[in-house]
């Protein structure tokens, strides 16, 4: 190629590269309209693409905010409930008087969401070891309630000697009476007064064929001068059971049973167990 051809494109480009340089230039440097409209519409792109995300993210978080302040919601309703069963007294909500006025909310910034959003999450897991707590209480009360002998040990029995002092009907003489007796005709079936284990199903020369129940935590109950004895020394029982018949053996004047219940080996008064099951209330005196 001829060298005036080669020294004419040289010169070319350098045209064309010091016209696009200068055009460049002079765009920023004096704000053409050109490169003000490309620069703007760069940085409205870029505005509407971060307040997208924004709202899209602020959506998410009210969302988020909203489920949260349902399950706290459903948490206390359901703690309330629980508490009632576990006999707990539900905390009276604070009286804050007569308040009123239009409704205007307040919209809230990514921030304050994001604080409310955490303080409901720690405001849930707080509850849900209350709840914890509770159920652990209310399991703890349904063992207890199951243990405690409140079930009439005889159905259809008349109330013949109350627990305390008393003349022995034998000796004639003032003497305590560590039990109450049913009075019921001799084979009238008696049932456990709640659940537990037998520790003794025997025959003793003064409360005669006996059935003491383990119910735990140092609370027995005894079932004495029975007829006979359905049930054998090691058995698990249920409350209301079948565990043998009324009966007029060992130290007695007539059929009756004679039922005590004791705490670490102290005699209790039996009453003040059978009135929490209700039936007590329906025995009659002889």
């Amino acid at each position: 190629m001829p060298r005036h051809v080669l020294l004419v494109l040289a010169v070319f480009v350098a045209l064309v590269l010091s016209t696009s340089l200068l055009f460049s230039w002079l765009s920023v440097h004096w704000r053409l309209p050109i490169v003000e409209n490309f620069v703007l519409s760069l940085q409205q792109q870029e505005s509407r693409r971060i307040q997208n995300y924004v709202s899209n993210n602020l959506e998410l978080m009210a969302t988020r905010l909203g489920e949260l302040q349902g399950k706290v919601l459903q948490l206390d309703s359901l703690g309330q409930r629980v508490s009632g069963l576990a006999g707990d007294k539900p905390a009276k909500p604070l009286d804050k008087g007569g308040q009123g006025g239009p409704f205007l909310p307040e919209s809230m910034t990514a921030g304050e969401l994001q604080q409310e959003i955490e303080r409901l999450a720690t405001s849930i897991d707080d509850r849900a070891e209350e709840l914890a707590a509770l159920e652990f209480r209310l399991l703890e009360k349904k063992v207890k309630d199951r243990l405690l002998p409140t079930t009439l040990p005889v159905k259809n029995a008349h109330f013949g000697s109350p627990f305390g002092s008393r003349i022995d009907p034998i000796a004639g003489l003032r003497a305590r009476h560590e039990g109450i007796d049913f009075v019921a005709p001799v084979g009238t079936p008696i049932v456990a007064a709640a659940d537990g284990v037998v520790v003794i199903a025997e025959s003793h020369s003064e409360f005669g064929n006996m059935v003491d129940i383990d119910h735990g935590d140092g609370l027995t109950s005894r079932y004495a001068h029975l007829s006979r004895l359905d049930v054998a020394t090691g058995r698990l029982i249920k409350r209301g059971e079948a565990i043998g018949a009324v009966g007029s053996t060992g130290r007695s004047t007539g059929p009756h049973l004679h039922f005590e219940v004791r705490m670490q080996g102290i005699a209790q008064n039996p009453a003040l167990f059978l009135k929490q099951g209700g039936e007590f209330a329906l025995l009659t005196r002889r």
